[in-house]
């Protein structure tokens, strides 16, 4: 039986407070089924395995992930659920994989060194035997502070502002001879301070009773951000590493090599942003400790010398890449629709464990207790696990774009939508839930959580926000449809594992998911069988689009 958490006389009075004028109906019955099968045939670790150990890394539009959507259709299949598909869509770039690397410094000193691959780069040709050339390009002045404080992507103090074009090319334009050949590290090594207060793994229940609290008036606007000084127009880093790359492939180098610029060997590689390996160079991220070591030696005035080989293979056919559906079908309102989902796909540095093979399979065990209990739901339960949400939402956007529309342009199925639940946070427990519409539909939630506040369960609340960003919960809100972000623990996740090296199956904390299974195959279950769907916004209170 699942081990009770306890919980706050103070977290349960927030969970009933401020309830709508007609209770919500929870069927406990159900909700013991629930979680019995979840702590008796728990089949979600072994999803998780198949999704990371065979099937990771999953990069959108290459082999492992269009082997992990082939066994995701198989397995759900397998449990029951029916009109299972892959359901394709345009991603217009070719897809990529990294099949082997290896880097050595070989003088002054011989070691090895640890590296990933920038994805949609390009192979060495052969092994690569060089010396590295410092690139030092030019910066601005300092930035101005940032608006709002630092959050778990990022924030607070920024960067320099980047060089005009001007000054970048003349820099360039200096150097042009001596990297034909190299391999070239670009920039100083980052400094990583020690850090003397580590972030805890789980989130502190006071702040959790303040988030989800019902009565908490709505956070004001965001400030609009200080207009930049006059000045010449700078270049964004995104511009400083294109017009580089576009320099080094003119000018022959023979290797790009960026510091990772984090501790403990983490290393975060993303991609090419141009997707055409014809406009970069091979590229190695190098973890910071091995970037700073080789980059001190050179400034010493000592010649350091590398050897690298890297074997990339790109896939034309991964220009269509595929969404994976499967559903459990309703009854008397089959023709509405309760979704449940994540992204599938992955970075490649790792086997993608905690971002997103835990949401992945979170999803699919829900839908797998639910099918295994028999359940007749009202409304038809689909899953749908994302593509290319790595890359932008691309996945999700594109979905609800052919079946939804948005609430300026709804197509038929808009007005039989009834949310959609995401998990894309890593391996933590379910806190709590945040829900696109007006208050009435977070308190609906709340009542349907309630039941789990001795997992950890807190509360609900609502959002205006038609901003994509983060997840793909968000490519519903930005249609004007309820989409419902789960929030977790952080436990290792913005830390550690989010889009690292390290992002593996020995991060997951089994409990954690076996948790979030239980939580979410009910309040699924309970949205399928309620006589309304959800509260959305009326027309006349309907948020209008981010940007306008």
């Amino acid at each position: 039986m699942l081990r009770r958490l306890s919980l706050t006389v103070l977290g349960v009075a927030l969970l009933v407070a401020a309830l709508p004028a007609a209770e919500e109906t929870i069927d406990h019955e159900m909700n013991a089924r629930i979680i019995h099968e979840e702590m008796t045939n728990s089949q979600v670790m072994r999803t998780l395995h198949f999704l990371t150990d065979v099937y990771g890394p999953r990069l959108t539009g290459s082999p492992n992930y269009k082997a992990a959507a082939d066994w995701t259709l198989k397995q759900m299949a397998a449990w029951g659920l029916q009109n299972g598909h892959l359901e394709p869509w345009d991603f217009g770039h070719p897809g990529w994989t990294n099949e082997r690397h290896s880097a050595f410094v070989t003088a002054p000193v011989q070691d090895t060194l640890v590296a990933e691959v920038l994805a949609w780069t390009p192979s060495t040709k052969g092994t690569v035997k060089a010396a590295i050339f410092q690139l030092v390009p030019p910066q601005g002045p300092p930035a101005p502070p940032a608006p709002v404080a630092a959050g778990p992507f990022g924030g607070g103090a920024r960067p320099p502002l980047g060089p005009t074009a001007e000054e970048l090319a003349a820099y360039l334009g200096s150097v042009k001879g001596q990297v034909a050949g190299k391999i070239v590290f670009v920039r100083p090594p980052a400094v990583v301070p020690v850090d003397f207060n580590p972030p805890a793994k789980r989130r502190d229940y006071d702040q959790l009773l303040q988030q989800y609290d019902p009565n908490r008036p709505a956070a004001p606007p965001r400030a609009p951000q200080a207009r930049p000084q006059e000045g010449p127009k700078r270049l964004s880093p995104r511009e400083v590493d294109q017009e580089i790359d576009a320099f080094l492939v003119a000018n022959g180098a023979a290797v790009r090599v960026n510091d990772a610029g984090m501790a403990h060997g983490e290393i975060r590689a993303f991609n090419n942003r141009t997707y055409d390996t014809s406009k970069a160079v091979p590229t190695l991220i190098l973890r910071n400790e091995d970037y700073g070591r080789l980059w001190r030696i050179a400034d010493d005035g000592t010649p350091v010398e590398m050897e690298v080989t890297i074997v990339n293979h790109e896939y034309p056919e991964g220009k269509t890449t595929w969404n994976v559906i499967a559903e459990i079908p309703g009854t008397d309102k089959a023709d509405e629709v309760i979704m449940l989902g994540g992204h599938l796909d992955s970075w490649h540095a790792a086997t993608g464990a905690t971002d997103n093979a835990t949401g992945s399979a979170v999803m699919m065990e829900a839908a797998r207790i639910l099918e295994v209990l028999g359940v007749k739901p009202r409304r038809t339960i689909r899953v749908a696990l994302w593509s290319a949400e790595e890359e932008g939402l691309l996945g999700s956007q594109a979905y609800v774009k052919e079946h939804f529309g948005t609430f300026e342009a709804p197509k038929p199925d808009y007005a039989k939508f009834g949310g959609y639940f995401n998990v894309d946070s890593g391996t933590g427990r379910i806190r709590g839930a945040g829900v696109f519409g007006p208050p009435a539909a977070a308190e609906v939630l709340r009542q349907i959580l309630m039941p789990f506040a001795d997992l950890g369960v807190v509360g609900a609340n609502a959002t205006g926000s038609r901003r994509t960003g983060g997840t793909d919960s968000t490519s519903f809100n930005a249609a004007g449809l309820p989409g419902i972000g789960l929030s977790q623990d952080p436990i290792e996740y913005f830390t550690t594992t989010w889009h690292t090296n390290l992002d593996t199956y020995e991060r997951v904390v089994p409990e954690d998911l076996k948790k979030a299974a239980i939580v979410v195959a009910s309040a699924v279950y309970h949205l399928a069988m309620r006589d309304e769907m959800l509260p959305r916004f009326p027309a006349s209170e309907m948020p209008r689009p981010a940007g306008q």
